[in-house]
């Protein structure tokens, strides 16, 4: 068993702890949380007492793309659509053992910040390959890409028999999920036939939509950037009529509750409410947003329709290093969040964004022991500290009670 202690407890699900413990059984559940002196404490157990930190819930990372991780600095281009295809040819020059050491650096990554579960979305297959390599904790969306419809049939013969493959690493506590990229690589014909095979296979699926202002005048009007590359490459237009973004996926069978909608920056009051009907989670990557749009997303329109909502880092390659702390901040300047909510979002908001509340997020009897701990400046608000730290500040991550990052050994009592 393992017992850890701190001067602040935050558990999420409940207000802040001073002096509190938390136990974790040999499987890496928790079966004890409160204040030091009513949590059990026994020789034989391993107990760590973590002076001048806060214990937590491990962070959740709602959107990554870790097979990208070394790529930092190396596309640089303004244009989204020139950093789409610059970045393109850079994974190409990159083998497959590359990509998983990419990928298995990136979740070292993760842990280094804090974050427990990660839900990434790729095209190499070698997110899913790592986390179950290094016993990791995440959803592993992999990605299909096709704008023309005559290329549907073929795509998802393709795509079928990578699911197949892929499906041999979705074990212990990481799953398999079905990404049908965004609508301006998408036809309407491979989002139908995409969504309809996450259905029949119980998997999750991860769209980028409403991102870049292009996208929704390709739907709009057939202009714009990728517009323009779809006529080059004698793609005829989506739609006859004007359509959002969010309409299109609605319009072709992709909403759901087991959708989870990546950016949504381009978003009107319709297309919230019908992320609302069919209970739709949200991504929300605030960095990643003004990096590449100079934009935010909607935030109030979320909030006010009660959707579920995330926080993510995107890749190294939109904003570096990957820092979900930073983002929680950024999300405060456009909600408005207290230094709770803020919390929140990182732990139990991303954990209710991917389905997965009834088992991490939070602080709770019965939950898998992910924690990371914080150190924190003396005196003052133990979760306000917690927000304004740094990476540097993270001093140890918890994975089901395995320590996976320790930036130096535990204080013991």
């Amino acid at each position: 068993m393992l017992r850890l202690s701190a001067p602040w407890l935050l558990p999420i699900a409940g207000p802040a702890i001073a002096d509190g413990a938390v136990l974790l059984d040999e499987a890496g559940r928790i079966v004890a949380v409160g204040p030091n002196g009513s949590v059990p404490r026994t020789e034989q157990m391993e107990q760590h007492d973590l002076l001048g930190a806060a214990l937590l819930p491990g962070f959740v990372n709602t959107h990554t793309h870790l097979e990208l991780t070394g790529f930092a600095g190396l596309v640089e281009d303004e244009d989204f659509w020139s950093w789409i295809k610059h970045l393109i040819a850079l994974k190409a020059t990159r083998s497959d053992d590359a990509f998983f050491a990419a990928a298995e650096q990136g979740i070292r990554d993760c842990w280094r910040g804090g974050v427990t579960t990660i839900c990434d979305t790729g095209s190499t297959g070698q997110v899913i390959a790592a986390l179950a390599s290094v016993g990791g904790s995440g959803v592993a969306h992999h990605e299909v890409f096709g704008p023309d419809p005559d290329d549907c049939g073929p795509a998802m013969i393709r795509f079928g028999a990578d699911l197949e493959r892929l499906g041999r690493f979705a074990t212990g506590r990481v799953q398999l999920g079905v990404s049908p990229h965004a609508p301006y690589t998408v036809s309407g014909p491979l989002y139908r036939a995409a969504a309809e095979l996450a259905r029949a296979q119980g998997l999750p699926i991860a769209v980028h939509v409403a991102e870049p202002p292009a996208e929704s005048a390709l739907l709009a009007d057939f202009s714009g950037t990728f517009a323009d590359s779809w006529r080059a490459r004698g793609i005829a237009r989506p739609t006859a009529s004007p359509i959002s973004p969010i309409a299109w996926l609605e319009e072709h069978g992709v909403l759901s509750p087991g959708t989870l909608c990546i950016h949504v920056i381009n978003v009107s009051d319709a297309d919230a409410d019908l992320m609302r009907r069919h209970d739709c989670a949200v991504a929300h990557c605030p960095r990643s947003n003004r990096r590449h749009h100079q934009l935010g997303a909607p935030m109030q329109r979320y909030l006010d329709r009660g959707l579920r909502i995330g926080l993510g880092t995107d890749s190294v390659v939109s904003v570096a290093p990957l820092d979900l702390l930073a983002e929680a901040r950024a999300a405060q300047r456009l909600t408005g969040w207290n230094a709770s909510s803020a919390l929140r979002a990182l732990t139990l908001g991303g954990a209710e964004a991917l389905g997965l509340e009834p088992e991490i997020g939070s602080l709770e009897v019965g939950k898998w022991g992910d924690l990371t701990a914080i150190r924190l400046p003396a005196g003052g608000d133990p979760e306000a500290g917690v927000l304004a730290s740094s990476l540097a500040d993270v001093s140890a991550t918890w994975l089901a009670g395995r320590a996976v990052h320790l930036a130096g050994e535990p204080r013991q009592p």
